[in-house]
């Protein structure tokens, strides 16, 4: 088993978050990425600010040393939900679900919500075995896909 850790995201930390985020599968899994998600200056803009905005908790995950994603908590129209991104080298090792443990350990807001593209079993996976529960679906334009897919919204309570 690595050695799974997270560490609060820094702005150097950005450049290597930056080119994970560049993989195309991984765009494809994610599918409601952002419309410049290749704009480097754009991207490296957008995060160091969240980095100072306070309803965001930026996490960095740290895999045995490396940087293997980040993953945080953030708030979108009230609501508290999370986000995460595992480069894909790091798929299917149990990183992603450690990784969202170790945030929910962190951060205490509840109700907490994840949504996920229909078609991510990887993701969905990831929610239901740290206690998320889907509640329901909606629809929504997917960047990375363009075109508009089902997405599925999880919660979580305690």
């Amino acid at each position: 088993m690595e050695d799974i850790k997270l560490r609060p995201t820094v702005v150097s930390d950005l450049e290597i978050l930056f080119q994970i985020q560049l993989d195309e599968e991984s765009n494809y899994q994610a599918a409601f990425t952002s419309k410049d998600s290749q704009n480097k200056e754009a991207y490296l803009a957008k995060y160091t600010r969240l980095l100072n905005e306070p309803t965001v908790n930026n996490q960095t995950i740290i895999v045995d040393g490396v940087i293997a994603g980040s993953i945080a908590k953030f708030v979108m129209e009230g609501d508290a939900e999370i986000t995460y991104w595992i480069d894909k080298k790091f798929w299917g090792h149990g990183i992603a679900t450690t990784a969202l443990k170790n945030l929910l350990t962190i951060e205490k807001t509840r109700p907490i919500f994840g949504r996920v593209a229909f078609d991510n079993l990887g993701s969905q996976k990831v929610l239901e075995n740290c206690g998320f529960i889907r509640i329901g679906t909606d629809k929504g334009f997917a960047n990375a896909r363009q075109t508009e897919i089902e997405e599925f919204i999880y919660r979580l309570d305690s």
